[in-house]
C-alpha cells in the first residue's frame, strides 16, 4: 500500500497531545517534535495505513526511541533493498577514509629458503635429532616422532594427524621435551593435553600449519597476561628486523560480516582467526572496506587469495610494527541508497535531506543494540542487575517468536525434556551464549550464576550495556520532549572550551575489555552491537548554570547524558528522574548492588557519557532516477579499480542527478552494527523509480540507521523494511 503523505500539518488529521514518557506503554507516533521552547510536544497522527510490523520483533518505542528533531514530513523509502545500497568505509584515527585501491602486493620480504610456510620444510631424515629424542623420551616416543617426520618428508601433509607422546607426570621432563622441539625441530609445535588419568599429562606434537613458530598456549593465555604483545615472541626468527612484523591490508567484503571474512582468510592461510587484528566490526548486509593486520605473513601469499575469494578482496598492503586493536578508528563513511522513494512531491524529500544535514538527529542507540529477536537483550540485562540468574538464563534459552522453525524446535525440545546433551547436538554452533550456558549447566546443574559467567565476557556484558542504553534512550526522549533543542540549567556538558579537543572525545564507551578468544567465538556480535571499547579518557561532566546560559558558553550539540555508572553524574534537573523511575519499575538499583557479582552491577561499572544530538559530517545527498531495480546506484571500491565493469551505475543519467552538500559538525559514538537477510527487490523494471543517495561520516558509536529514521520518519526495523520490498 502506498503511503499518502500530506504537505503540511493543516492538511492532515492532527491530535493535539503530548508525547508523555513511560517506560513500558509509550506508543511510537509517526512524528514527534517540540513545537516551541516550552515543554509542549505535538505528535502528528498522519492519516495513513503503513505496513504492520510483526509483533514478534522489538519496536522502537519499546526501547525509548520516540522522537524526531525536525517538523518535516516523512516519506517512503526502502533501506537495504540490495546490500550494495549500504556502503561503509572505515575512517582511520587520522581522519583518512579507507578505500581498496590496489590488489597488487609489494615485493616479498623473506627469501623463499626462509619462508614460514609449512610446505617448505626441508626433506631431511633428521636422524641425529630422532636419536637424541630417543635418549630424551624413550624408544616408543622416538618411533612416533620418526613416523611423523617420514610423513612430512613424503609430502602427505594434508590431513596429517598429530602424535601424542607417552603419559608423563614429571613437569620438568615435559618442559625439556617442549624445548627440544623449539630448538631442534622448529617445523613442529607442541602442547600439553590431559593424560589417561588425573595425575598425568601427555605432550601432543603436530606440524606447524601456518604463521610460523610455536603457537601453543595462545588460546589459554589472555592478552593482558601477554602484555598486549600477542605475537612478538612467536613466529619465524628469519623475519628481517627492518620489516614490520604485521602485514596491514584493506579488506573489502560484500554481504559478509567481519568475523566470517577473517575466519575464511585464516582457514585459507592455515592460521587462527585471532592472528588478525581489526579496529571494529562492519555490517554484514553491506559492502564495506576496513583495515586489517595479520602477524608475519607475506603480502604475496595473502594477495594470491584474491583469485579464490568470492565476495572478498584484499589489497593496499604494507608492513607495520603494531597490530590493529579494537577502537583504533575515528568513525565510518556511509554511502546509503534509499530505493523506491515515494513522497507527495520532491520538495518534501529535499526539505528532509537539508534538515538532516543542518540539524542532525537524536543520537539514539539503534534497534540492533537490543537484539533482533522477540526477547530484547535489555530484559536479560535487567534480570542480571536484579540478581535473577535463573530468569536471565530462561530468557536466553526459552522459545521465542520470530525465530526459524528449526531453532525454535530445539529450544522447545530443551524446555520440555531438559536434555542438555540432546539439545547441544542439535543447537547451531553460532548460538554461542546458549551453548556456553548448557555446557556449564551440564557440569554444574542449577548453578545459573556460573552459567551466565560461562558466556564469553564480551557477549555477556552486552546484556548490561543494553540496559544502560535502554535507560539512555528514554532519558534522551524526555530531554527533547521537555526542552527541545535549547540548553537549560541542569544540563550536562564536557567542560572543554577547545572545540578541536572536544571532537577527539570518544563518548558512550564502557570498561568492558575484549579478548580475541571471545571475538572468535561470537559470530553474531554484529547483530547486537556487543563489542564495547575501553574508555580512553576519564572525562568529567559539568552541570550547566544560569551564568553559562547567559554567556552563551554551550550549544545544543554540547549536551550529553550519562550511561549510568559509579563515576557518572545525572543531570541536575528533572531528566535525572527518568533514570531512577525507569530502573525502579524494573526492580533495578542504580546506586547500590543487590548481589556480589560486580560485573552485573551498574554500581560497580565506571559508566560514561553520550552526546544527545549529532550532525553527520561531510553530508551530501543526490536524487536519482532508475528503471532497473537491480541496477547498482552507487560506485564501490571494486568499481573504481576497474575489476567489475558490469557493476558500474550506467543506468543513472547525469541530468537525473542533483548533488547537494551540507556543512555539518562532528560528534561522538560507537559503530553501527546491523545484519539483515537477503530481501531482493521485485519492482517493475519498466517503471521509473526514484532513489535518494546519502553520503556522510559518523563517529564509531553513532548509528546510521538513526539518521535514516530522522529522514524518513518511519521505523528502521528489519521487519518493517521487509514489508516495503
Amino acid at each position: 500500500m502506498m503511503w499518502q503523505w500530506h504537505p503540511s500539518p493543516s492538511a492532515v488529521t492532527v491530535a493535539a497531545a503530548r508525547c508523555f514518557f513511560t517506560s513500558s506503554t509509550t506508543t511510537l507516533k509517526p512524528y514527534c517534535f517540540s513545537s516551541s521552547a516550552n515543554s509542549t510536544l505535538l505528535c502528528n497522527l498522519v492519516s495513513v495505513s503503513p505496513p504492520q510490523v510483526p509483533m514478534s520483533t522489538i519496536d522502537e518505542a519499546d526501547v525509548g526511541i520516540l522522537c524526531y528533531i525536525s517538523k518535516t514530513p516523512g516519506f517512503r523509502g526502502i533501506l537495504k533493498q540490495r546490500y550494495a545500497d549500504f556502503i561503509v568505509n572505515e575512517v582511520d584515527t587520522e581522519g583518512n577514509v579507507v578505500h581498496l585501491t590496489s590488489l597488487d602486493a609489494p615485493a616479498q620480504v623473506v627469501e623463499e629458503t626462509e619462508t614460514m610456510k609449512s610446505d617448505q620444510v626441508t626433506k631431511e631424515s633428521y636422524e641425529s635429532e630422532i636419536q637424541a629424542f630417543r635418549l630424551l623420551a624413550g624408544e616408543s616416543d622416538g618411533d612416533l616422532l620418526e613416523g611423523l617426520i617420514n610423513q612430512v618428508n613424503s609430502g602427505s601433509e594434508d590431513g596429517m594427524s598429530p602424535i601424542v607422546l607417552s603419559p608423563d607426570t614429571d613437569k620438568a621432563h615435559r618442559t625439556a621435551v617442549h624445548n627440544f622441539f623449539k630448538e631442534k625441530l622448529k617445523f613442529l609445535v607442541t602442547d600439553t593435553v590431559d593424560g589417561p588419568d588425573a595425575s598425568s599429562k601427555c605432550i601432543r606434537v603436530r606440524l606447524n600449519s601456518g604463521g610460523g613458530g610455536n603457537n601453543s598456549g595462545r588460546s589459554s593465555r589472555k592478552r593482558k597476561e601477554r602484555g598486549d604483545k600477542a605475537f612478538d615472541s612467536r613466529g619465524s626468527k628469519s623475519w628481517p628486523d627492518h620489516v614490520g612484523k604485521f602485514l596491514r591490508f584493506h579488506l573489502y567484503k560484500e554481504n559478509k560480516d567481519t568475523q566470517e571474512a577473517i575466519g575464511l582468510l585464516g582457514k585459507m592461510l592455515g592460521i587462527k582467526p585471532r592472528a588478525f587484528g581489526f579496529s571494529g566490526t562492519k555490517d554484514k548486509r553491506a559492502i564495506t572496506t576496513q583495515r586489517v593486520t595479520v602477524f608475519k605473513q607475506q603480502a604475496t601469499r595473502v594477495a594470491a587469495l584474491n583469485d579464490r575469494l568470492i565476495g572478498i578482496k584484499v589489497g593496499d598492503f604494507c608492513y607495520v610494527n603494531e597490530e590493529l586493536l579494537l577502537g583504533q578508528l575515528s568513525g565510518n563513511r556511509f554511502t546509503i541508497t534509499l530505493r523506491g522513494v515515494v513522497a507527495d512531491c520532491e520538495e518534501t524529500i529535499k526539505a528532509s535531506a537539508e534538515s538532516l544535514g543542518l540539524h542532525g538527529f537524536i543520537n539514539y542507540f539503534g534497534l540492533q543494540r537490543f537484539g533482533s529477536g522477540s526477547v530484547a537483550t535489555h530484559l536479560v540485562g535487567a534480570a542480571l542487575l536484579r540478581g535473577e540468574w535463573k530468569t536471565a538464563v530462561s530468557l536466553i534459552l526459552d522459545p521465542r517468536e520470530g525465530e526459524r522453525d528449526a531453532v525454535r524446535m530445539v529450544r522447545e525440545y530443551y524446555k520440555e525434556s531438559n536434555d542438555i546433551d540432546g539439545t547441544l547436538r542439535q543447537l547451531p554452533r553460532y548460538m554461542v551464549a546458549e551453548r556456553a550456558i548448557l555446557q556449564c549447566l551440564k557440569k554444574a546443574p542449577g548453578n545459573y550464576s556460573q552459567a551466565m559467567k560461562a558466556i564469553p565476557r564480551t557477549l555477556r556484558m552486552m546484556y548490561v550495556h543494553s540496559y544502560q542504553s535502554y535507560l539512555w534512550n528514554h532519558a534522551a526522549s524526555l530531554r527533547f520532549q521537555k526542552y527541545g533543542r535549547q540548553v537549560v540549567v541542569g544540563d550536562l556538558v564536557y567542560p572543554i572550551d577547545d572545540v578541536t579537543e572536544k571532537e577527539t572525545i570518544v563518548a558512550a564507551t564502557s570498561e568492558c575489555t575484549v579478548e580475541p578468544e571471545e571475538i572468535d567465538n561470537c559470530s553474531y556480535l554484529d547483530e547486537a552491537s556487543a563489542i564495547e571499547l575501553p574508555e580512553k579518557k576519564n572525562l568529567r561532566a559539568k552541570v550547566v548554570t544560569a551564568e553559562d546560559i547567559i554567556a552563551g558558553k554551550y550549544a545544543i550539540d554540547d549536551i550529553i547524558l550519562p550511561m549510568p555508572g559509579s563515576r557518572t553524574i545525572f543531570p541536575a534537573n528533572d531528566i535525572s528522574d527518568v533514570y531512577h523511575d525507569s530502573a525502579k519499575k524494573d526492580g533495578v538499583n542504580l546506586t547500590e548492588s543487590v548481589h556480589n557479582v560486580k560485573e552485573f552491577s551498574i554500581a560497580s561499572m565506571t559508566g560514561s557519557y553520550r552526546q544527545v544530538f549529532h550532525k553527520p559530517r561531510d553530508f551530501e545527498w543526490q536524487l536519482l532516477k532508475y528503471t532497473d531495480a537491480n541496477a547498482p546506484l552507487a560506485e564501490t571500491d571494486m568499481d573504481r579499480i576497474g575489476m567489475d565493469k558490469a557493476k558500474c551505475p550506467n543506468e543513472v543519467k547525469e541530468e537525473d542527478i542533483e548533488v547537494h552538500l551540507v556543512e555539518a559538525n562532528s560528534g561522538e559514538g560507537e559503530e553501527p552494527v546491523e545484519t539483515e537477510e537477503e530481501a531482493p527487490g521485485d519492482l517493475d523494471t519498466q517503471e521509473t523509480q526514484l532513489a535518494l543517495k546519502l553520503s556522510f561520516t559518523l563517529p564509531a558509536s553513532c548509528y546510521a540507521t538513526m539518521a535514516i529514521r530522522e529522514l524518513l520518519k518511519t521505523s528502521t526495523s528489519v521487519a518493517f523494511h521487509k514489508t516495503l520490498n
